[in-house]
């Protein structure tokens, strides 16, 4: 196969989360465990930090990339989901694994994927580990899938965890509460390995100290213990939170014989997107007018970026809007502004919300827009319709954002 059919194949053949929602989620590691157990344990051959959380985990992985890079490290980089290119996934040194790694790989081992059944996620996790060791990084940033304690990621011993925040998101799978999160999130904490929670919220700080007194973990609470910020070239005001989750993060490694110098911290947060390829946050497209694309998709984060929105200054607001299936959109709609046209299109995956549905939840709450068959076409028409003066938003969720990038 070349690598548009293997792509394909694991798109297709195996179920996949972001694709199809609950039918990927698996609840439990051992079939991780069999495949590492394949691999000849790759997830022991490399150093590595393990970052979680509802928000900011993406956002806070490749800033710790960024300044370890420039560092001097050869750092692998496992991130999820890919906007454009599935290779996004899986970088060291901010450079894409090549298709003839993908391929390989999943020649390789099809057979054996194939008689266990490995999910999309689970076989790309094993697919980036042993991408880390063959390319000999000296460490890798690995971020969280989906909660923490059953991720295919939670077989790593990482330098250090990190738990950016925690909100009701993927509540399918992880439980309706805070507290019911928060107890899926700590189960990246690790027998005397320092844990980093980016955000102190009262309602589930006393899980994550209980969690770490139990496994003799130092915890510490960047947004209480780092009392300073850095420049950065992601420039959404969010992220003065994952800026300090990041510093907290580096001094650590710092005393664990990481030679990272303040120069080397305030330029790769300066070079976050230079060194790493990240994308779609707070990423502005055009300034005539000025067209901003944010992958926030649930209550929290949303409400950080339309909040940032509104206090832009512009003669109207125009706002590229598509939904997947599984968010309420009841619970987000008050986020919204109402002084905005709305262009509601559907992402094109299965999991997509249907425009049609989108529009009337909208519109029956007052809100004024035009439905359009695509995210294309629906930017076409802001465009078209919107002044030098004017902003347009794109979002709602990352594949929105994937379709206009």
């Amino acid at each position: 196969m070349n690598y548009k059919a293997t792509t394909s194949w694991m798109f297709s053949r195996l179920p996949m989360y972001q694709q199809q929602g609950g039918a990927a989620y698996k609840k439990d590691l051992s079939r991780t465990l069999k495949l590492a157990a394949q691999l000849n344990h790759p997830e022991r051959k490399f150093k590595a930090v393990h970052v979680g959380g509802t928000n900011g985990k993406g956002s806070t992985a490749h800033m710790i990339a960024a300044v370890l890079q420039e560092s001097g490290y050869k750092v692998g980089l496992y991130t999820s989901p890919h906007l454009k290119d599935f290779r996004e996934r899986i970088r060291v040194n901010g450079a894409l694994v090549s298709e003839q790694f993908v391929v390989e790989f999943i020649a390789h081992h099809k057979s054996f994927l194939e008689q266990y059944q490995l999910s999309f996620f689970e076989m790309t996790v094993g697919m980036a580990f042993s991408y880390f060791e063959k390319e000999k990084v000296d460490i890798a940033v690995v971020e969280v899938g989906l909660g923490g304690r059953l991720d295919s990621t939670n077989i790593i011993a990482p330098e250090v965890s990190v738990i950016t925040n925690i909100g009701l998101d993927h509540t399918q799978f992880l439980g309706d509460t805070l507290q019911e999160i928060a107890k899926e999130k700590a189960g990246i904490i690790k027998k005397n390995t320092p844990i980093v929670i980016g955000e102190t919220q009262e309602e589930i700080q006393s899980i994550f100290r209980q969690k770490a007194n139990t496994l003799n973990a130092e915890i510490y609470f960047a947004d209480v213990s780092v009392h300073r910020t850095c420049a950065s070239s992601l420039q959404g005001s969010y992220q003065q939170k994952n800026i300090k989750t990041t510093l907290q993060t580096l001094k650590l490694l710092q005393g664990r014989g990481y030679k990272i110098s303040e120069e080397h911290i305030q330029k790769g947060l300066l070079n976050v997107q230079k060194n790493t390829g990240l994308r779609g946050r707070w990423e502005v497209l055009s300034e005539t007018p000025k067209i901003i694309c944010d992958t926030a998709h649930n209550k929290e984060g949303l409400s950080l970026v339309l909040n940032q929105l509104q206090n832009q200054s512009y003669k109207s607001l125009h706002i590229v809007l598509g939904m997947v299936r599984d968010k309420s959109v009841e619970r987000l709609l008050s986020l919204f502004p109402t002084n905005a046209t709305y262009y509601f299109c559907k992402p094109d995956i299965p999991r997509g919300l249907d425009t049609e549905e989108l529009a009337q939840i909208f519109i029956s709450k007052g809100y004024f827009g035009q439905r359009y068959s695509s995210v294309n076409e629906a930017l076409v028409a802001a465009k078209q319709a919107a002044s030098l003066e004017d902003i347009i938003f794109v979002g709602g969720s990352t594949f929105v954002v994937a379709e206009v990038l």
